[in-house]
């Protein structure tokens, strides 16, 4: 009997291990029960979008669903929003084109209880929202291995390993046809050589077949990734740049072989071997260029607290932040991270906030205030009752909305692949058009076949795709030599499209730590009040302490220091010690006052007191400053037409302070970091494409939700790791100057695109009216590549002589 067609996998079996059922034929039970059940739900285009391909039986082996019910499953995947729905991160097994991106979804959205199900194609991650009441998860994976799939939580170390493999494929491939590269070229040059000088047929054999050997494995293993994108785009009824380079190259590899082996004249392998190479090189670029298949929001959640120590019965006792429950009292040391929000039983301290507000003098706290999670405690030993559990925490909802903002986060395309579709479109039929009508006339079809490959060969993107990747090499090179390191190169883009920059204040326009902007002396003996002050300050990490003690290592050389005796650190206030029977004291007003001394003055900044005994020896003013190249760096951007915008969490005051120091005009102060990302989003609803430069926790929200977030190099690394691009040397100049390379990188590739399209307008016409061999249209192929890659050089040597005349 004959072979016939499963009606659901599309598999081909002999007919008579096959189900009938009426017209129908299956393979399996399970094909027959998923075609009637999409067929109940009414998901019969499932096939249409199907076509001809085939779907890989299902299977019964599955792992028991009911433990996707489990108390630990849930704990460890599963979240629950400000709605009370459940939502969990599933890897959808099997899926392997739109066709069965579209079942799930559609499959997933018709049952009842199911909010929101989304499937991101290229890595197959879902994420799904559904009512815990009215449907259990367990139904879900039923569902979804009802229709044909499997589904696993989302891990980010499974899906960072698959991206680390993907890298590496791509490594040994572009290193192989490297290699073939290089020899064939070396043999291309006596062929060329010969063509000019004479050359027999038999040693042009043997050339060509060495050639061939070179050029087989490049092509069919290093150019893979181009057939497989063609097989794709076909499938999807779409011409991408891949079918253009897939058609060129196997084209070219075959006339070759009918040259070579009919000992013809001249093989083309060489062309073979260039295309494959230089395209991808280009494809690895954009691999690199994206980000860690682990979200940022994995990354992010390594810097939450794992553990919190808890006060039961009298014992302190280590327990997980999950476990925490409302009304729990926990204890926070110095130096710990808060993981939980709650309010202060007993014991007072200065608590560290810049991570979340921006403010960057420490807040002093008593009972009463309130702990906020994600902050630290700088000197305080505190009991405090948990107010929310973790799950409701100010920093686990920083992770929910870092995660819908990143979701939301737009995709800059390169002007390469927009214009690519119509590009292959248009040569190929170019290509076709011009093989039939010189098969038609003169009726020769070597002649044709040889036309129609020199349309292919000389039209080839290689410039095309070389415009992007050589001026983005360029552009990351320059801002790599300056550092400014890009994660991302489509940022260079983006960079050049920018009309609105905003800044976080304190880190990113101030330096971010208090510096001594006044000082008094009302003591005699200046100089040796001056040391034990030295030896004090080097007792304390405080930032007021170190920023005080830096201003006096700067002003005197290095000399020895007394010894202290009995030193102590008193809460929020500051320090005492006792040296040759003296009581040193250094602090704020509260602890002058405790040592019988009442400090009269104030100040819009920070004070720091300096007592012998009872006697007032020095009074420190100390303020956050700008950076020294904030200024010219801020006029620079407003020259070039970009609004410079200052959110802080600091006060008015010393918001207006700072920015009329730099020449600000749009500021806003006293911000959480969810009113930054709201602000960030209504600029972008205005139409704005937005930048973001932050450094630490609090500019999360903001640095995901715009169009690209940049990190100063001093910054947390919380910030620095969800950042789209890192200013190493931790300075404005570099931001200005990360502008400039971006918008300088994206003329180049204007240009190259520019140069390349009008190359293809001159030399398509010539080959098509078959004025152009394949040989020479390989060489001008290798022309317009060079072309291109010369154009980029010339730039970036520009920039080098602009450097040197700075």
């Amino acid at each position: 009997m004959s072979n016939v067609k499963c009606d659901h996998c599309h598999l081909q079996f002999d007919e008579s291990v096959m189900i009938k059922e009426g017209d129908l034929h299956f393979c399996c039970k399970g094909c027959q029960g998923i075609y009637h059940l999409l067929k109940d739900e009414g998901l019969e285009r499932f096939y249409d979008k199907l076509g001809e391909e085939t779907l890989v039986p299902p299977t019964e082996q599955f792992e028991d669903s009911g433990n996707f019910n489990s108390p630990a499953f849930y704990d460890r995947y599963v979240t629950t929003d400000s709605e009370g729905f459940s939502e969990v991160s599933l890897i959808i097994e099997g899926i392997h084109c739109s066709a069965c991106v579209w079942l799930n979804e559609k499959a997933l959205h018709k049952m009842e209880g199911v909010v929101e199900a989304h499937i991101n194609h290229t890595n197959n991650k879902a994420r799904i929202v559904w009512d815990d009441e009215v449907v259990k998860l367990s139904q879900i994976i039923d569902m979804i291995r009802a229709i044909g799939y499997d589904a696993f939580p989302y891990d980010p170390q499974i899906q960072e390993a698959r991206a680390e493999k993907e890298r590496k494929d791509y490594y040994l491939r572009i290193a192989v046809a490297v290699f073939a590269m290089m020899n064939i070229m070396t043999i291309a040059v006596a062929q060329y050589a010969g063509f000019f000088t004479g050359m027999t047929q038999g040693i042009k054999n043997i050339l060509n077949v060495a050639e061939w050997i070179l050029s087989t494995p490049v092509l069919f293993y290093s150019g893979w990734v181009f057939f497989r994108g063609a097989y794709y785009g076909i499938r999807t009824r779409s011409v991408n740049m891949d079918i253009l380079v897939a058609t060129g190259a196997s084209l070219t590899y075959l006339y070759s072989i009918y040259i070579t082996l009919l000992e013809l004249g001249e093989a083309y392998f060489d062309s073979v071997t260039m295309i494959i190479t230089f395209v991808l090189v280009g494809k690895f670029l954009e691999v690199l260029s994206k980000k860690s298949a682990a979200d940022t929001l994995d990354v992010l959640s390594k810097h939450v607290p794992g553990e919190v120590t808890l006060l039961k019965d009298g014992l302190q006792v280590n327990v997980g932040v999950s476990e925490v429950v409302v009304g729990d009292v926990i204890l926070l040391k110095a130096g710990e991270k808060a993981g939980i929000d709650g309010e202060i039983l007993q014991g007072e301290g200065s608590f560290d906030e810049s991570s979340l507000t921006g403010e960057s003098d420490p807040i002093y706290k008593r009972p009463g205030d309130n702990v906020v999670s994600g902050t630290t405690s700088i000197d305080a030993v505190v009991q405090y009752k948990a107010t929310k559990d973790f799950e409701h925490s100010t920093l686990s909802n920083i992770l929910t909305m870092l995660e819908r903002s990143m979701a939301k986060k737009p995709r800059i395309e390169q002007l390469a692949n927009r214009l690519s579709e119509y590009f292959s479109s248009v040569i190929l039929l170019l290509a076709f058009g011009t093989f039939l009508v010189w098969w038609f006339w003169p009726h020769d079809f070597n002649i044709a076949f040889m036309v129609g490959i020199s349309v292919i060969v000389i039209a080839c993107p290689c410039a095309l795709a070389l415009a992007t990747p050589v001026a983005t090499l360029v552009g990351l090179g320059q801002g790599a030599k300056r550092g400014i390191l890009f994660k991302e190169a489509t940022q260079l883009e983006t960079l050049a499209q920018t009309d609105t920059l905003v800044l976080d204040k304190t880190g990113t326009i101030t330096e971010g730590r208090p510096q001594v902007v006044d000082v008094q002396w009302y003591g005699s003996d200046n100089e040796g009040y001056r040391l034990k002050l030295q030896a004090l300050l080097n007792a304390s990490k405080h930032p007021v302490a170190i920023g005080v003690s830096e201003f006096l290592n700067a002003e005197t050389a290095p000399a020895a220091l007394p010894v202290l005796d009995e030193v102590r650190q008193i809460a929020a206030k500051g320090m005492v010690a006792r040296c040759e029977e003296q009581m040193l004291s250094g602090g704020n007003a509260a602890l002058m006052r405790e040592q019988g001394i009442a400090p009269t003055d104030e100040s819009a900044h920070t004070l720091f007191y300096f007592a012998v005994g009872e006697t007032l020896v020095a009074r420190f003013e100390l303020a956050d400053k700008p950076r020294p190249d904030a200024a010219e760096a801020i006029r620079a951007l407003t020259h070039a037409g970009i609004d410079v915008i200052m959110l802080t969490g600091d006060h008015e005051r010393s918001a207006r302070k700072i920015a009329e120091a730099v020449g600000i005009e749009h500021y806003h102060a006293e911000l959480t970091p969810e009113a930054k990302a709201a602000l960030v989003a209504q600029m972008q609803s205005e139409g704005h494409k937005v930048v973001m430069a932050g450094d630490g926790v609090n500019d999360i929200l903001a640095l995901a939700q715009a169009e690209i977030g940049i990190a100063m190099g001093n910054g947390s690394d919380i910030a620095i790791d969800v950042s789209d691009v890192v200013l190493m040397n931790d300075s404005l100049t570099s931001l200005e100057e990360a502008f400039r390379i971006g918008r300088a990188t994206y003329g180049l590739v204007k240009q190259n695109l520019g140069l390349s399209l009008v190359y293809n307008a001159i030399t398509v016409p010539l080959a098509m009216a078959g004025y152009i061999i394949p040989l020479v249209a390989a060489i001008s192929m290798s022309l317009s590549s060079l072309l291109v890659v010369g154009n980029s050089m010339r730039i970036a040597y520009s920039w080098k002589r602009a450097a040197k005349r700075r």
